[in-house]
């Protein structure tokens, strides 16, 4: 009896043991979630801009316990780029667009053999997962197989079979489960794939849902993006028009995304393989559509509400992976695509500026276009609040997560390894330099305090976007960012040797595929 006994109790126990292998220990490697918001600045961090207007009590705990970058920039200022260099550890414009946006209809920018860091965390055990906007592309089944599945600009419908699967996405590149939206919220058609297969391929127009405007609708500054046919009922609240899945609506869209996140840190917090979720939130960019718990919450307007919401959903990961008794070996990311899309008129009107401390918005080659808050949060390694000061690329986890996992690095050709940050040393540089684009594909380059732009203008949102150079002009901006982070003086005649070294630096890393500086 004593013998039946103590076998069952070790069976319990051994069961216990196995059902909870993965519960804070920290020499297994930790569970990744990077939590990538969209159109988010640095300066909507309410913790790291002492002007802010905005509110953001999630994200600033993490900072009061994490690990904050205050130098982490995005490679290239506008959505597509941004992701093709988080998860390739690549500069965008070394694939076929050379650096462009991408619609929801296009092809994918990524090759067939690309490698990503889901590829490389799979590789080390991993359980991946992509939930949430992808808009890197792919290729739809079509219709007609010889014509393209864009869409019909008259009808608004395309020539896709929403009833096959893609024939690349996700699960192409590393993710062992996906579920996401083709591109961001405001650009058809507006849909989840569930690996790679409509959740619902009963196809409508969303105007058929939405009025295209309400009586109280006044246009502003971005009614620019829309026509007559699409759906614009006030500032940041609105869509193109397009196909539309019947059960789809544009205000559930990030609930459902966050759902089913939740549902998968669920099924995989009981195994013993770690986790990794890259989680691309639809937010803030537009349309603006708060939660209703939120609305009205924010003295900033809708947009204020809308990263209320954002911020809301760093809250339920941070807490769900507390509850499931995971949170020490979990390193939960925060981090955005590029700046906020965030004109001098809005700092005017709101008082805020989303882009604190730099010049320029989302879509421009000044620092404001790709100067990105990043936070990282992981008990296990990081035991109290931390500053790193030092320049950081996105493209920089794929080899940090190379090191990270004790692999050799099999891409990411202009990434640099930052796990001694991780693991202690703030005081030494990752990078001395870095190459940014903009979407319109002009260049810039950051080596130590120098920045040099290779155009007059923004390069982007911003007007002028472009400036051509007169006689007695200078033909681009050179800046001394430590001094300058505002890049007000422009020094382009004062350094000429500094100009003529920037410029053929850019200009051989256009040319070539290698990296701007050697791998240390």
């Amino acid at each position: 009896m004593r013998s039946r006994f103590l076998l069952q109790i070790s069976l319990i126990l051994l069961t216990a043991l196995l059902s909870s292998s993965q519960k804070d220990k920290p020499n297994l490697s930790p569970n990744i979630i990077i939590i990538f918001a969209d159109d988010m600045g640095y300066g909507d961090v309410s913790a790291l801009n002492p002007e802010a207007k905005t509110h953001t009590p999630a994200i600033n705990e993490m900072t009061e316990t994490g690990l904050v970058f205050t130098e982490a920039h995005s490679s290239a200022s506008v959505c597509t780029p941004s992701r093709y260099g988080l998860l390739t550890g690549s500069y965008a414009f070394r694939n076929r667009l050379k650096g462009g946006n991408v619609g929801g209809f296009d092809a994918s920018v990524l090759a067939p053999e690309q490698k990503t860091i889901a590829h490389l965390l799979k590789n080390a055990g991993y359980n991946t997962a992509c939930i949430g906007k992808w808009h890197l592309g792919f290729d739809w089944s079509t219709l007609n197989p010889n014509e393209q599945p864009s869409l019909n600009k008259l009808t608004k419908y395309s020539n896709v079979d929403y009833s096959k699967p893609i024939k690349s996405g996700p699960n192409s590149y590393g993710f062992d489960y996906s579920f996401i939206h083709p591109a961001s919220l405001d650009i058809p058609p507006y849909l989840f794939l569930k690996n790679g297969l409509a959740i619902d391929n009963q196809m409508i127009l969303s105007s058929d849902v939405y009025p295209k405007s309400l009586e109280t609708t006044q246009h502003s500054w971005d009614k620019k993006h829309t026509d007559a046919r699409d759906i614009y009922w006030k500032k940041g609240v609105w869509w193109r028009d397009g196909e539309m899945s019947k059960s789809f609506r544009i205000e559930k869209c990030l609930g459902s995304i966050i759902n089913e996140s939740i549902t998968f840190i669920e099924e995989k917090a009981s195994k013993s393989n770690p986790f990794f979720l890259y989680l691309p939130l639809t937010g803030p960019h537009t349309p603006w559509v708060p939660e209703e718990q939120f609305k009205g919450k924010s003295s900033v307007d809708t947009y204020g509400d809308f990263v209320l919401t954002v911020d809301n959903v760093v809250k339920i990961i941070n807490e769900k992976v507390q509850k499931l008794g995971i949170a020490n070996n979990t390193m939960i990311i925060f981090t955005t695509d590029n700046g906020g899309y965030w004109p001098e008129e809005e700092i005017k009107l709101q008082k805020h500026n989303s882009n604190y401390g730099r010049r320029g918005q989302k879509g421009d080659i000044w620092d404001g276009g790709h100067h990105v808050p990043l936070i990282i949060k992981w008990p296990a390694k990081i035991s109290k609040a931390k500053k790193y000061r030092h320049l950081v690329s996105l493209t920089d986890f794929f080899a940090t997560f190379s090191d990270l996992t004790n692999q050799k690095i099999m891409g990411g050709q202009d990434s640099f390894s930052f796990n001694h940050v991780l693991n202690g040393n703030l005081s030494k540089p990752t990078r001395n330099s870095m190459i940014h684009n903009t979407g319109q594909k002009f260049f810039a380059i950051r080596q130590g305090k120098w920045k040099y732009i290779d155009m007059l203008g923004s390069g982007g949102f911003t007007n002028p976007s472009y400036i051509e150079p007169k006689e007695n002009m200078p033909k681009g901006q050179l800046y001394d960012i430590d001094s300058d982070p505002l890049e007000s003086n422009n020094l382009y005649f004062k350094y000429p040797a500094v100009v003529a070294d920037l410029k053929q630096q850019i200009a051989r890393v256009k040319e070539s595929s290698s990296t701007i500086e050697s791998k240390k």
